[in-house]
């Protein structure tokens, strides 16, 4: 294989890399000591996700959030972390989803809904959820929020690759300003 050639495909992985690693959208805000955390994932309730749910099967959407500060020369840092968990339960002999979203193993919400739209908002949108304290926060530092999503069950090919933890991921970065 010649140089160019294998520079070509360093260029093509890093661009599939980049492009898999944005799927979700994250959006953080600090307000009143808190880091404020906004993350979507739209094409998140596809197909798959559907027929899942619509088998009976519990279905869970694990957001990993990670608050977390960029070091120059060594690895980021992780200042905190909490998880996110939405869970559906579709009961086949009365049509209606039991939702409920779970923030570092609390019950924070739960739901029974008809509509698949509510679905599909509540395990693949959040707002402004309240997850990190700012006081570990340096002024003027820069930080960032990475999430992670993993899927129960998991849908799709890569369903056989045992080393893919993360269906998809996202991240914001911001500077923190008391």
């Amino acid at each position: 294989m010649t140089r160019a050639h294998l520079t070509w495909l360093v260029g093509l992985l890093s661009v599939t890399a980049l492009t898999a690693a944005g799927d979700i959208r994250v959006t953080p805000l600090t307000r009143e000591g808190r880091v404020l955390v906004s993350f979507e994932m739209p094409s998140g309730f596809n197909a798959d996700m559907k027929a899942a749910v619509h088998s009976g099967l519990p279905t869970t959407f694990t957001y990993e959030v990670e608050l977390r500060r960029g070091l120059s020369f060594w690895f980021d840092r992780t200042i905190t972390s909490a998880t996110v968990t939405a869970g559906v339960q579709y009961d086949n002999l009365t049509r209606q989803h039991k939702l409920s979203l779970l923030i570092d193993g609390r019950i924070e919400a739960s739901n029974v809904t008809n509509d698949e739209g509510v679905v599909a908002k509540s395990l693949t949108s959040f707002e402004r959820l309240p997850l990190f304290n700012t006081t570990q926060l340096e002024p003027n530092g820069e930080y960032y929020i990475r999430v992670r999503l993993q899927t129960r069950p998991r849908v799709g090919w890569l369903f056989f690759w045992p080393w893919d933890r993360s269906s998809a991921s996202g991240y914001a970065k911001f500077t923190f300003i008391p």
